[in-house]
């Protein structure tokens, strides 16, 4: 999640659609990181309270970003290896894990 703080260009290619190295898409580049680091602290919130149900609800309603994120990457030039290899991989074990979570 810091990788976007301290090599956001590099963050950017991870995602699947790279940017070219101009200070004007540091708020964007910006925007994602807070975004990914908010999703990450709260689902630690709810596994450190033991909200396991809760958590599966989260984890469902989240799996939303990596797939729209596969769908940002197809149209904006990013390889369908990316698309599908990180993002759809991504939403599917999401998509499991909140599975997981909701029926036990």
């Amino acid at each position: 999640m810091a990788r976007v703080f301290f090599a956001p260009y590099a963050a950017a290619a991870g995602y699947g659609v790279p940017v070219g190295h101009d200070a004007r898409w540091d708020a964007y580049l910006s925007a994602k990181a807070i975004r990914d680091i908010a999703s990450g602290l709260f689902a630690a919130i709810l596994i450190l309270n033991r909200s396991v149900h809760l958590l599966g609800w989260f984890m469902l309603v989240a799996a939303i970003i990596p797939l729209t994120d596969a769908v940002i990457v197809l149209r904006h030039g990013g390889t369908q290896a990316a698309a599908f290899g990180i993002h759809g991989a991504t939403t599917g074990v999401m998509l499991i894990i909140s599975g997981l979570l909701l029926l036990g």
